[in-house]
């Protein structure tokens, strides 16, 4: 079984016991996360693709150790003109030693965020809303004067 991971910006193809390396993580060594942006999972034949990310899918992984990337020569140079510059970069990484995939995790606080745009009331509706859906909504009730009028002057005639 394999999963595809979406870890700091970045996506890795994972397994259980294997180790990645990650651009630098927080956390100290031997602390145990989980990375919850879990974009696909296949276990032989069966495949499970988010859109985009599969919910309850969840990848649990321990903090091995944090240390540097190989060292990269970046040298820049103009010919004729006498400019030569040399840097270096060493990039910070984490190793990380995946434990395993749970695909019955448990994010349940995203049915609490659907409910909430529901809640709202008309005044509040009428804030979001821009100024030429405000205008178009004036001219259906018959207000008179709606194309001058000022956002905040617009939501006060129609509520």
């Amino acid at each position: 079984m394999y999963a595809i991971v979406e870890i700091a910006g970045q996506q890795f193809k994972v397994a259980k016991d294997q180790k990645v390396f990650v651009n630098r993580l927080a956390g100290e060594e031997g602390d145990s996360i989980s990375f919850d942006k879990v974009l696909m999972t296949a276990d032989g034949d069966n495949v499970t693709v988010g859109a985009p990310a599969i919910e309850g899918a969840l990848v649990g992984a321990k903090i091995n150790r944090h240390l540097k990337g190989d060292k990269v020569i970046v040298f820049k140079k103009k010919r004729r003109k006498g400019y030569r510059v040399k840097n270096g970069h060493r990039q910070a990484l984490t190793e990380i030693l995946i434990e395993g995939i749970d695909l019955k995790g448990g994010k349940k606080s995203t049915s609490a965020k659907k409910e909430e745009p529901k809640k709202d009331s008309d005044s509040n509706d009428l804030s979001q809303k821009t100024v030429v859906e405000l205008r178009e909504m004036a001219k259906e009730k018959g207000v008179e004067g709606y194309s001058s009028m000022k956002k905040a002057e617009l939501i006060a005639a129609l509520s």
